[in-house]
């Protein structure tokens, strides 16, 4: 999953999602593919294209695409940095869902101490290694702890 959603243009929710399956020459599972329509709530939006969605919106059909060939591991780059505050929270309470209804892991890169606290846990990264990590995180603990590795100017 990106930050910039990368959808294409030209195709509907529904094309957008499946993308991923058509270039790899399968169908996917038609079954999973309609319950992710479901958990991400987007069943009334399939025919539409992404200019006439929301930023939000548009970011819940990254998701569904991400989990559509089944990952065992979804990958995402700052998945609300384009977002506003709600439908931020929003897209990370669908990807909380996702996980937890799908079964599968979510790898999120953030510098939004609000998103990693939707974490289990959370890693810590300083110049390429790992510093430190944290289980059961809050907005404020994980704030505090990248207080910590703040580099003084």
């Amino acid at each position: 999953m990106f930050q910039a959603y990368n959808l294409v243009p030209t195709l509907t929710v529904a094309e957008n999602i499946t993308l991923p399956l058509d270039l790899a020459g399968s169908t996917g599972d038609p079954e999973w593919i309609d319950a992710l329509v479901d958990v991400v709530g987007l069943r009334d939006r399939l025919h539409h294209r992404p200019a006439e969605l929301s930023g939000g919106q548009q970011q819940r059909v990254a998701v569904a695409r991400a989990f559509a060939g089944r990952p065992d591991v979804v990958f995402a780059d700052e998945p609300t940095g384009n977002l506003d505050s709600r439908s931020g929270g929003e897209v990370l309470a669908l990807l909380g869902r996702a996980v937890r209804q799908t079964n599968r892991t979510v790898v999120m890169v953030t510098h939004d101490p609000v998103a990693a606290a939707h974490a289990d846990e959370v890693v810590f990264l300083a110049d390429g290694r790992l510093v430190d990590r944290m289980t059961s995180p809050t907005a404020d603990t994980v704030l505090d702890r990248m207080k910590a590795f703040e580099v003084p100017s």
